[in-house]
């Protein structure tokens, strides 16, 4: 069973925070950000949920917890009325500078989305291209890695699984392609979307491929482990704490 908060929370620090790798990651979007006439830091209020504002700039997105920066701003009433947008494109209440959310949001966020949703959810025929195989299988990544933090600090569930992570790093990856350092402080988790200097745990995935197949179930992580294709070191309780998590970002992303 999903929570609206919870979800808001993956749907901000998961997916939402994508953007700035999509910006990063992806021509098209690169481009899209390249013709952007000014800076906009859209930012998003919820309603007893998250705050949060994307920057965009001609060198890309960054994502940027709070609200006090931005340009513009639209506010939601509840943690639902966020989801909505995710799920269906509704959009929030523009409460500062409205003509420029409008404007933004019909415009370059709009396609910026669509380009993101498209490497999220590929189609077969997209997954045959290599490179597009390897950039979505990174992006995920990126937004497996949000939504862990967002779970483990807003999911009554994963909240206990989160409670017996002892202070450190946790460092993941996908060998010589991407890594992500999940860092726990008093059983409250953040992401930094890099490779951690000093973990005290690590989880690695040998292949792209072997990723890939992780994330979306085809392939079984204890045949894997077996076959020395994930390498775990370190607190490996972290690890194991991290991967119950892991089994409800599943279900909220599912």
């Amino acid at each position: 069973m999903k929570d609206a908060r919870a979800m808001a929370f993956v749907n901000a620090y998961g997916v939402l925070a994508c953007l700035e790798n999509v910006c990063d990651l992806v021509d098209e979007a690169k481009a899209i950000c390249a013709d952007l006439d000014k800076p906009v830091a859209l930012g998003f209020a919820v309603n007893n949920g998250p705050s949060f504002t994307l920057s965009f700039t001609n060198e890309g997105c960054k994502f940027i917890e709070g609200v006090d920066g931005c340009t513009c701003k639209m506010s939601f009433t509840s943690p639902e009325a966020f989801n909505n947008l995710i799920d269906n494109s509704v959009p929030g209440i523009p409460t500062k500078n409205p003509i420029q959310v409008l404007s933004f949001l019909l415009g370059p966020f709009t396609k910026l989305t669509n380009i993101m949703q498209r490497y999220l959810q590929p189609s077969d025929k997209d997954m045959r291209d290599p490179e597009f195989f390897e950039k979505s299988t990174i992006l995920t990544m990126y937004v497996i890695g949000g939504a862990i933090c967002a779970l483990g600090n807003n999911d009554v569930i994963s909240r206990l699984s989160a409670s017996y992570i002892i202070d450190g790093e946790i460092s993941m990856g996908i060998t010589d392609k991407v890594y992500i350092t999940i860092t726990s402080r008093n059983h409250y988790l953040t992401l930094t979307k890099d490779k951690a200097k000093d973990p005290r745990a690590k989880m690695e995935f040998k292949t792209i491929e072997l990723a890939n197949g992780l994330f979306n179930g085809t392939a079984s992580t204890m045949g894997e482990l077996c076959a020395g294709n994930i390498y775990m070191a370190g607190m490996i309780n972290m690890i194991d704490n991290i991967n119950r998590i892991l089994d409800r970002v599943a279900v909220y992303l599912a």
